[in-house]
Protein backbone atom coordinates (compact mmCIF):
# COMPACT_ATOMS: atom_id res chain seq x y z
CA UNK A 1 0.00 0.00 0.00
CA UNK A 2 1.22 3.37 -0.84
CA UNK A 3 2.38 5.85 2.03
CA UNK A 4 -0.07 8.89 2.33
CA UNK A 5 1.01 12.13 1.69
CA UNK A 6 1.78 14.42 4.22
CA UNK A 7 3.35 18.01 3.96
CA UNK A 8 6.29 19.28 5.40
CA UNK A 9 5.53 22.52 6.76
CA UNK A 10 2.74 23.48 8.91
CA UNK A 11 0.05 25.67 6.89
CA UNK A 12 0.79 28.84 8.93
CA UNK A 13 0.55 31.18 6.41
CA UNK A 14 -2.81 33.48 6.40
CA UNK A 15 -3.95 34.18 2.91
CA UNK A 16 -7.48 36.00 1.59
CA UNK A 17 -8.99 33.83 -1.00
CA UNK A 18 -10.81 35.92 -3.78
CA UNK A 19 -12.68 34.54 -6.24
CA UNK A 20 -13.50 36.17 -9.91
CA UNK A 21 -17.00 36.71 -10.49
CA UNK A 22 -18.84 37.52 -13.90
CA UNK A 23 -22.11 38.87 -14.83
CA UNK A 24 -23.08 38.98 -18.53
CA UNK A 25 -25.51 42.00 -19.63
CA UNK A 26 -26.88 42.09 -23.01
CA UNK A 27 -24.40 39.76 -24.20
CA UNK A 28 -21.56 41.77 -22.83
CA UNK A 29 -19.63 40.13 -20.13
CA UNK A 30 -18.47 41.89 -17.11
CA UNK A 31 -15.98 41.82 -14.25
CA UNK A 32 -17.68 42.21 -11.18
CA UNK A 33 -14.99 42.88 -7.95
CA UNK A 34 -13.59 39.66 -6.60
CA UNK A 35 -15.49 37.71 -3.71
CA UNK A 36 -14.01 37.31 -0.48
CA UNK A 37 -14.33 33.72 -0.05
CA UNK A 38 -12.68 34.23 3.33
CA UNK A 39 -9.29 33.38 5.00
CA UNK A 40 -6.94 30.10 4.01
CA UNK A 41 -3.83 28.32 6.42
CA UNK A 42 -1.29 27.49 3.59
CA UNK A 43 2.48 26.92 3.77
CA UNK A 44 4.19 29.78 1.34
CA UNK A 45 8.02 28.68 -0.39
CA UNK A 46 9.39 31.22 -2.61
CA UNK A 47 12.76 29.56 -3.27
CA UNK A 48 13.77 32.81 -4.79
CA UNK A 49 11.29 33.64 -7.55
CA UNK A 50 11.82 32.30 -10.94
CA UNK A 51 13.85 33.56 -13.63
CA UNK A 52 12.45 34.17 -17.15
CA UNK A 53 15.09 35.13 -19.97
CA UNK A 54 14.00 38.69 -22.01
CA UNK A 55 15.26 40.95 -24.32
CA UNK A 56 16.56 42.91 -21.54
CA UNK A 57 18.44 39.78 -19.68
CA UNK A 58 17.06 37.93 -17.29
CA UNK A 59 14.21 38.79 -14.79
CA UNK A 60 13.57 37.50 -11.46
CA UNK A 61 9.75 37.16 -11.20
CA UNK A 62 8.40 36.61 -7.57
CA UNK A 63 6.60 33.08 -7.57
CA UNK A 64 6.07 30.75 -4.93
CA UNK A 65 4.62 27.45 -4.34
CA UNK A 66 1.52 27.36 -1.82
CA UNK A 67 0.28 24.41 -0.19
CA UNK A 68 -3.26 23.86 1.75
CA UNK A 69 -6.02 21.95 2.37
CA UNK A 70 -8.24 20.78 -0.30
CA UNK A 71 -10.80 23.51 -1.59
CA UNK A 72 -12.80 22.71 -4.74
CA UNK A 73 -13.37 26.74 -5.13
CA UNK A 74 -9.45 27.53 -5.41
CA UNK A 75 -9.45 27.38 -9.14
CA UNK A 76 -6.83 28.50 -11.80
CA UNK A 77 -8.89 31.92 -12.16
CA UNK A 78 -8.36 32.89 -8.23
CA UNK A 79 -5.94 35.72 -6.15
CA UNK A 80 -4.53 35.02 -2.85
CA UNK A 81 -4.32 38.12 -0.84
CA UNK A 82 -2.28 38.44 2.25
CA UNK A 83 -3.98 38.68 4.97
CA UNK A 84 -1.43 40.93 6.59
CA UNK A 85 -0.62 43.25 3.80
CA UNK A 86 -3.56 43.51 1.09
CA UNK A 87 -1.76 44.89 -1.19
CA UNK A 88 0.10 41.69 -1.57
CA UNK A 89 -1.60 39.82 -3.95
CA UNK A 90 -1.00 36.69 -5.98
CA UNK A 91 -2.32 35.13 -8.62
CA UNK A 92 -3.01 31.18 -9.13
CA UNK A 93 -0.90 29.77 -12.12
CA UNK A 94 -2.39 26.63 -14.23
CA UNK A 95 -4.54 23.88 -11.64
CA UNK A 96 -3.89 23.36 -8.33
CA UNK A 97 -3.37 19.75 -7.92
CA UNK A 98 -5.52 17.67 -5.57
CA UNK A 99 -2.66 15.38 -4.66
CA UNK A 100 -3.30 11.90 -5.10
CA UNK A 101 -6.69 12.37 -5.88
CA UNK A 102 -7.63 12.49 -1.79
CA UNK A 103 -9.38 15.90 -1.83
CA UNK A 104 -7.29 16.19 1.42
CA UNK A 105 -4.42 18.63 -0.07
CA UNK A 106 -3.84 20.65 -2.33
CA UNK A 107 -0.65 22.31 -4.49
CA UNK A 108 0.09 24.99 -6.65
CA UNK A 109 2.04 27.95 -7.87
CA UNK A 110 0.95 31.55 -7.72
CA UNK A 111 2.08 34.70 -9.00
CA UNK A 112 2.68 38.03 -7.15
CA UNK A 113 0.63 40.57 -9.16
CA UNK A 114 2.41 43.64 -9.17
CA UNK A 115 0.36 47.59 -9.31
CA UNK A 116 0.73 49.61 -12.12
CA UNK A 117 -1.45 52.37 -13.55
Amino acid sequence: MAKAYKPNTPFNVPFRLLIPEYRTVKGSTKKLPDKDAGLIWCSFKTFGGTEIKTDAGIVIEDTATVETWYRPDIKANCTLQSDEDASTRYEVLGTPENINMRNQFLKFKVRRIRGGA
